[in-house]
C-alpha cells in the first residue's frame, strides 16, 4: 500500500525567515552607526581643518615694542574689544558681561594678562587661533558671540599687535563667568555641527582689479569692524551668510534693524559724498545721517577714533557694495480715525522740534520728511527712538549732541502707532501705517 506523505502543519512549521530578520536589523544598526561615525568624523575635520598645532615654547614671554602695542591699541578700537569685553561698572577688558542671545547668554572673557583668569598664560599663535579658529588655548571650540567668524580675515600681523597691547594693560583677576545657554547649544558637539555648517577659516585677499583704498576699507569694515554681525540677516540658527552680508537684518534680542547697506531706501551710502560718510563715522552725524542706537554706541567707542584714512577707506568700500534692485514700492495709507490722531499727537509732542513739515532744524533736529528711517519696510527703529528716546553719540567733533526724550510714559502703544503712521504718510512719505501690535512686537 502507499505511504501517506506526511503534510506539514502551518503552524508546527519552523521559524526560518527569523534569523534574515535578525540578520537585516543587525546590518540597518551597523549601517547607522557608520553613518554616525563618518558624519562625527567629518565634522571632527571640518572643525580642524587648516589648524597648525599650538607650539609649546612660552612664545608669550617676547618683548613687544611700543609701536607693536600702539597699533594693537589702534586696532581694538577699530573692532570695539572694550565694548564687549568690559561689563558696565566693570574693569577694563576684565570680561564679565553678558550677551543675551536667542539660545541663552553668553558671557565675555577676561582679556587683561591675568595669569590665572585671563591671557597671562596664552601665546601669540593662540590669540592668532582663537582669532582665525574661533578655538580657545585649551581646545575648547568658542561661541560665534565673539565674531570669529569675521575676524578670520585679520592678518597676523594684526593679531600679534592686538595680543601684544592686551598683554600691555593692567592685569585684572576676575575669573570668567560660565555661559548660560540651553541644552543642546550649551554643548561643544553641538557647537562643533554648528562650526561645521557656517563656519570655514579664511583670510582677506585683495581684489587687485580695486584700488589699495579700497581693499583697505574692504578689510576693516569684513574683518575687525565685523559690521556683518548687525547688518545681515540671521537664519534660525543664528548664522548669516556671506551673500547676505549688509544687507540689513533684526539685531538678535535688541529689537532695533540694522539697515541694508546695500540698499538706497535703507542706508546705502552709494550717492554720498565721501566726506559725509567720514563726518557720520567720526562725529555720529551729518547733514544726511545721525547714528543712533546700537549704531551710536559703535561711533562712540570704535569709529570716532580712527584716523581720517582709514574712515576714507571705509566710505571708499562701503559707496561701492553692489545696489539691489527694488521694484516700486506701493504703500497702504492710515485709517481716517489714525490718521488724524496722529497729526494731532505730532503737532502736541513733535513740531516743536521737527517742524511743521516735518523740514527739521539743520545741526539740531533731523528732518522726518524724506527720511530714509522713517520709511523703512520695518518700523522697528522708530517704535524704539519715540519709546527710549533717540541720542547720538557724544564725540570729539560733536561733544554735546542734541537728543529725544523717551516718550514710554507719556504715549500708550495705540498712541505712538498713530503718531509714527501719520509721519510715514505725511509731507510726501510713503510707508505702510504702523500698528499697535507692531509697536508691541518691537518693544
Amino acid at each position: 500500500p502507499a505511504v501517506p506523505r506526511m503534510m506539514t502543519h502551518p503552524q508546527l512549521s519552523t521559524s526560518a525567515p527569523k534569523p534574515r530578520k535578525a540578520s537585516a536589523w543587525v546590518r540597518a544598526v551597523l549601517a547607522l552607526v557608520l553613518l554616525c561615525t563618518a558624519l562625527a568624523a567629518l565634522v571632527a575635520w571640518l572643525n580642524v581643518r587648516g589648524e597648525v598645532a599650538l607650539s609649546d615654547s612660552a612664545n608669550h614671554a617676547a618683548t613687544a615694542n611700543p609701536q607693536q602695542i600702539a597699533q594693537g591699541a589702534y586696532l581694538a578700537r577699530a573692532g570695539n574689544c572694550a565694548g564687549c569685553h568690559t561689563a558696565r561698572g566693570g574693569a577694563y577688558y576684565a570680561g564679565g558681561l553678558g550677551i543675551a542671545t536667542p539660545f541663552g547668554t553668553v558671557y565675555t572673557s577676561n582679556l587683561t594678562p591675568d595669569a590665572q583668569t585671563g591671557l597671562g598664560q596664552w601665546t601669540p599663535d593662540a590669540f592668532w587661533r582663537a582669532m582665525h579658529h574661533g578655538r580657545s588655548s585649551d581646545g575648547r571650540l568658542l561661541y560665534p558671540a565673539f565674531p570669529y567668524t569675521s575676524y578670520t580675515q585679520v592678518s597676523r600681523a594684526d593679531s600679534d599687535a592686538l595680543f601684544a597691547y592686551l598683554r600691555s594693560i593692567p592685569a585684572v583677576v576676575q575669573a570668567n563667568r560660565p555661559h548660560e545657554l540651553a541644552f543642546p547649544y550649551s554643548s561643544q558637539a553641538a557647537l562643533a555641527v554648528w562650526r561645521a555648517l557656517f563656519f570655514r577659516a579664511g583670510e582677506f585677499t585683495p581684489e587687485p582689479q580695486q584700488s589699495a583704498k579700497w581693499n583697505r576699507g574692504a578689510y576693516l569694515v569684513r574683518g575687525l569692524g565685523h559690521c556683518a554681525a548687525c547688518h545681515a540677516e540671521r537664519n534660525f540658527l543664528g548664522a548669516s551668510s556671506s551673500a547676505q552680508a549688509l544687507q540689513g537684518g533684526v539685531i538678535p534680542m535688541q529689537r532695533w534693524y540694522a539697515p541694508s547697506l546695500a540698499s538706497a531706501r535703507e542706508a546705502s551710502v552709494a550717492d554720498w559724498d565721501t566726506q559725509e560718510v567720514v563726518t557720520l563715522l567720526k562725529s555720529g552725524t551729518s547733514s544726511r545721517a545721525s547714528a543712533m542706537g546700537p549704531m551710536a554706541e559703535v561711533v562712540f567707542s570704535s569709529t570716532q577714533y580712527l584716523n581720517d584714512t582709514d574712515l576714507q577707506a571705509m566710505a571708499a568700500y562701503l559707496k561701492q557694495l553692489p545696489q539691489h534692485t527694488q521694484a516700486p514700492r506701493t504703500a497702504k495709507a492710515p485709517d481716517a480715525s489714525q490718521f488724524s490722531s496722529g497729526k494731532k499727537i505730532y503737532e502736541d509732542q513733535c513740531a516743536q522740534c521737527h517742524g511743521e513739515q516735518g523740514e527739521g532744524a539743520q545741526g539740531a533736529y533731523p528732518a522726518l520728511a524724506g527720511n530714509r528711517v522713517v520709511t523703512m519696510d520695518s518700523p522697528a527703529n522708530l517704535v524704539q527712538i519715540v519709546l527710549h528716546g533717540g541720542f547720538a553719540p557724544a564725540t570729539a567733533d560733536n561733544p554735546r549732541p542734541y537728543g529725544m526724550p523717551p516718550y514710554q510714559q507719556t504715549l500708550d502703544g495705540a498712541q505712538i502707532a498713530a503718531v509714527l503712521s501719520f509721519i510715514r504718510s505725511a509731507w510726501g512719505n510713503t510707508a505702510n501705517p504702523v500698528s499697535p501690535l507692531e509697536v508691541l512686537q518691537n518693544q
